[in-house]
C-alpha cells in the first residue's frame, strides 16, 4: 500500500484501542506508513461505539483510525496466533495498548515476537509502563492526568483540580510512542536489531510539566491552580473583551513596555512596581485589573488587531466553530479535511499537523469498515484464497 509519505514502505501492525495507540498509529499512517488495524472478530475497537455518530458510525473512531487498513483476528484461538506471527515476520512495527502481560499470556508478548522477527519494533502504550510497582493499574486519560500530577495544577484557585477539555495524557502519549518508535527504527537501520519501546501515560504526563516540576524541585514550594496565567510570566494570561475573552503573552520587558505604549499609559511601562518581570509577576492580580479595565469595552479583533499591530502576541480564545473556520487554521494549513466514508459519507476530520516540504502528508481513505481488508491482507501477506478467508471467518478466527 504505498502512499508516498517520509514512512512509505514501513508495515505496522497496530493492534491498538481506544485513543492513545490509534493516535500513535494515526500519526505513522499520516506520514505514508502501511498501518494494518487489527481488531476483535464481530466487536473491533471499542472506541467504534463511541460518539458522536454520523449515520451509525462513530466520529471518534474515523478520525484516529484513517489512512489505516482493517482486518479481523481472533488471538485467543491457536491458528489466530500463528497467522499474527507470520504477519510479524512481514512487518517492521507491531504496536499495543494492552495492560502489562496481556500480550504475553497471548503467546505474543515481545519474548515471542523478536524471535519471529529480530529487526520488530515494538511500541506498547499503557497507564503506568511495563515495569514498576503499578505496572499492573489500568489506565485511562483521567488517571494520567491525575496521578502525573496535571489535575493538580490545572483550574483555579480555591477550585476543584480540573481535566483539560480533552484527552491530553492520550495525546502525549502517543506522540511520545510515536518518537520512541521512530527511535528505535533509526537504531534499527544500524544494527539490525529492533527494541521494546515502552511508553506510559503517566510518565509522558509528567515529563510534559516541565517548569511545574522544577519549581517544587528547586524551591519545595508545591505549585497550586493558579487559572490561565503562568507562573514565571506577566502579563501572560487570559483577560476578558466585550465578546468573550482574550489571551495576552506578554513574555519579555519590551513587550510590556508596546503593551502600556498601546494601552495608553507610558509610564507603567517605567513604574517601579512593574518594570521588571519578576515584580509583574508578584503583582499579577492588579495588572490584571489594569490590563482588563483597558479590555473590557473592546471586542476581540479589536484588541487582538491592535495588538499585532504593535507586535505583542496575542490571540482570541476561540472556540471550536471559530477554530474550524479560521483562515490560517482550516484554510492555509488544511487542519480539517474532508473524507468519504463507505456508509457515514462526507465527514470532516482533523488534518495532519506534520507538514513536509516533500513528502506531504495526507488524509488518502477513511477509516476501514470492521474487516474491511481481510481479504486484500490475508491474500498479500499470508497468501491466502478467498475461500481459505470465508472459512477462517465462519470459524471465527477472523
Amino acid at each position: 500500500m504505498e502512499s508516498g509519505g517520509a514512512l512509505s514502505g514501513l508495515r505496522v501492525l497496530d493492534l491498538t484501542r481506544v485513543l492513545a495507540g490509534p493516535y500513535c498509529g494515526m500519526l505513522l499512517a499520516d506520514m505514508g506508513a502501511d498501518v494494518i488495524k487489527v481488531e476483535i472478530p464481530g466487536r473491533g475497537d471499542d472506541s467504534r461505539q463511541n460518539g458522536p455518530f454520523i449515520n451509525g458510525e462513530s466520529a471518534y473512531y474515523m478520525n484516529l483510525n484513517r489512512n489505516k487498513r482493517g482486518v479481523t483476528l481472533n488471538l485467543q484461538s491457536k491458528k489466530g496466533k500463528e497467522m499474527f506471527l507470520k504477519m510479524v515476520a512481514e512487518a517492521d512495527i507491531v504496536i499495543e495498548n494492552y495492560r502489562p502481560g496481556t500480550m504475553d499470556k497471548l503467546g505474543v508478548g515481545y519474548e515471542v515476537l523478536k524471535e519471529v522477527n529480530p529487526g520488530i519494533v515494538y511500541g506498547c502504550i499503557s497507564g503506568f509502563g511495563h515495569y514498576g510497582p503499578y505496572k499492573d493499574r489500568a489506565g485511562y486519560d483521567i488517571i494520567g492526568q491525575a496521578m502525573g500530577g496535571l489535575m493538580s495544577i490545572t483550574g483555579w484557585p480555591g477550585g476543584e483540580p480540573t481535566r483539560t477539555g480533552t484527552a491530553v495524557a492520550d495525546v502525549l502519549t502517543g506522540l511520545s510512542a510515536t518518537i520512541g518508535i521512530l527511535s528505535a527504527l533509526r537504531y534499527k537501520m544500524i544494527t539490525g536489531m529492533g527494541q521494546k519501546v515502552d511508553v506510559a501515560l503517566v510518565d509522558s504526563v509528567v515529563s510534559s510539566m516541565e517548569i511545574i516540576n522544577q519549581i517544587y524541585l528547586a524551591t519545595g514550594e508545591i505549585p497550586q491552580r493558579i487559572g490561565n496565567r503562568y507562573e514565571s510570566l506577566y502579563p501572560y494570561d487570559s483577560f476578558k473583551v466585550k465578546d468573550g475573552s482574550i489571551v495576552i503573552g506578554g513574555g519579555n520587558d519590551k513587550l510590556w513596555g508596546k503593551l502600556c505604549e498601546v494601552m495608553g499609559t507610558p509610564e507603567l511601562a517605567e513604574d517601579d512596581r512593574y518594570n521588571k518581570n519578576p515584580k509583574r509577576v508578584q503583582r499579577h492580580a492588579e495588572l490584571k485589573v489594569i490590563i482588563e479595565d483597558w479590555t473590557k469595552d473592546k471586542t476581540i479583533d479589536e484588541v487582538v488587531g491592535l495588538l499585532l499591530d504593535n507586535g505583542i502576541p496575542v490571540a482570541p480564545i476561540n472556540t471550536i466553530d471559530r477554530v474550524v473556520k479560521d483562515p490560517h487554521i482550516a484554510g492555509a494549513r488544511e487542519m480539517f479535511v474532508d473524507i468519504d466514508h463507505p456508509i457515514a459519507g462526507k465527514v470532516k476530520v482533523t488534518g495532519s499537523h506534520i507538514k513536509f516540504s516533500d513528502t506531504k502528508t495526507a488524509v488518502k481513505s477513511p477509516s476501514p469498515i470492521l474487516g474491511q481488508h481481510n481479504a486484500e491482507v490475508y491474500e498479500c501477506l499470508l497468501g491466502l484464497s478467498e475461500k481459505e478467508v470465508l472459512q477462517l471467518k465462519e470459524e471465527g478466527v477472523i
